[in-house]
């Protein structure tokens, strides 16, 4: 693992110590890894749906549709059960 230094005004280092105190962080080095890793979550959530928003239409996602995908779900849940 990597080791990377950061300098923090007093006010975010009290805001750091808080909230790893707070939340049952072991260190704010886990801290900061977590909101990393939820950064790295939003850009790749944030790609999918300008891709899904770039895309070709499809059907249109009215009540017919919502119902078929239900219906799928209780066959599958049914299949599972069956098991």
């Amino acid at each position: 693992m990597s080791t990377m230094n950061i300098s923090l005004p007093d006010t975010l280092k009290s805001f750091v110590d808080e909230q790893v105190s707070e939340r049952g962080y072991g260190t704010s080095s886990e801290y900061v890894r977590e909101l990393i890793r939820k950064d790295q979550d939003r850009l790749q959530l944030r790609g999918l749906l300008l891709a899904g928003a770039a895309s070709n239409p499809t059907a249109p996602a009215d009540a017919g549709y919502f119902e078929g995908l239900r219906n799928r779900m209780h066959r599958g849940a049914k299949a599972r059960a069956r098991r």
